[in-house]
């Protein structure tokens, strides 16, 4: 049993069919740290968590959670483990303190721990104000917060958390990621899911999933590192000209859209930089950002996948 690691898989595959969701998985999460598993809609992050908390049977391949064999100890993993679903799974005519009464009964957290636990969940999570109002009456963010809360009612060492932040508004989502800093303080070790770029420079350690397969994992700063191409900011007026203008400049390989910005992968950017300039000019494009700058997570992401 290796101690470093609360999640280690081996060739973990889920097949559907003939769908491949997830294909060859060889995943570490070290203890004590955020692991943040990045990746669109349909990659197969959803059925790594299933699988990883006991839900799922692989069809084939293997690994330890919390130490337990993932398939012949599914049943101890499930004691050590909190477990949140991208939907909101909670019982909507009980109220906060209630659902949390649920979730300690269901875990068989002892009644003389029980009161104390939940009055510090509902401190922790901001829903002290909050505790008599049905769950189906919480906002998006709220609710999220609440699941969080029911999952840590019997203080579990590793939290799986399957999108969690999806369709909530940016103050929550703020908030929300302020708790799992908490938790991290205290000692939980946390495997997230998301399809945000932005929450990926959040977690210690990245996994780009595509396909069901793992492209690559590291810490934040070390993936940027990979890639060997340059990437050119560019916001220009009308932003249709300056796009077409950047497609069709020489050493332009790639241009992607970042809200009203362009950011264009180049092999030589002092050069390229040059061009676009001369030819927004004669184009009428109005240059209002032209620079380099270091690569986001998602321009590493998407050189991954166009790789």
């Amino acid at each position: 049993m290796n101690q470093e690691y609360v999640v280690e898989t081996q060739d973990l595959t889920k097949r559907f069919g003939s769908a491949v969701a997830v294909d060859g998985l060889n995943l570490q999460v070290r203890r004590g740290e955020i692991f943040g598993l990045v990746g669109p809609d349909g990659a197969g992050k959803t059925t790594t968590i299933r699988m990883l908390c006991g839900v799922l049977a692989p069809t084939s391949g293997g690994g330890t959670v919390v130490g337990f064999d993932l398939v012949r100890q599914s049943e101890a993993i499930k004691e050590r483990i909190g477990y949140m679903s991208q939907r909101f799974s909670l019982y909507g005519d009980l109220t906060v303190r209630e659902n949390l009464d649920f979730f300690a009964n269901i875990y068989q957290v002892p009644r003389d721990v029980r009161e104390q636990k939940a009055t510090e969940l509902l401190a922790f999570s901001r829903l002290s104000a909050f505790q008599s109002r049905r769950a189906e009456h919480l906002s998006g963010g709220m609710q999220k917060k609440l699941a969080l809360a029911c999952t840590l009612i019997h203080e579990p060492e590793l939290l799986l958390l399957d999108e969690p932040t999806t369709g909530v508004d940016p103050v929550s989502r703020r908030e929300f990621w302020l708790i799992l800093y908490e938790l991290l303080r205290r000692g939980v070790s946390i495997l997230v899911s998301t399809p945000y770029m932005d929450e990926a420079e959040r977690c210690n350690t990245v996994g780009f999933l595509a396909e069901g397969r793992l492209l690559v994992a590291g810490v934040p700063e070390k993936l940027k590192g990979l890639m060997s191409k340059g990437i050119i900011e560019l916001r220009g007026v009308p932003r249709k000209a300056a796009q077409a203008v950047a497609r069709a400049t020489p050493g332009v390989e790639d241009v992607q859209i970042f809200g009203d910005m362009l950011h264009l992968v180049v092999g030589d950017a002092e050069a390229v930089t040059a061009r676009l300039r001369a030819e927004l000019a004669a184009q009428g494009v109005e240059i209002v950002t032209l620079r380099t700058i270091r690569p986001s997570m998602e321009d590493v992401f998407v050189s991954l996948t166009r790789g």
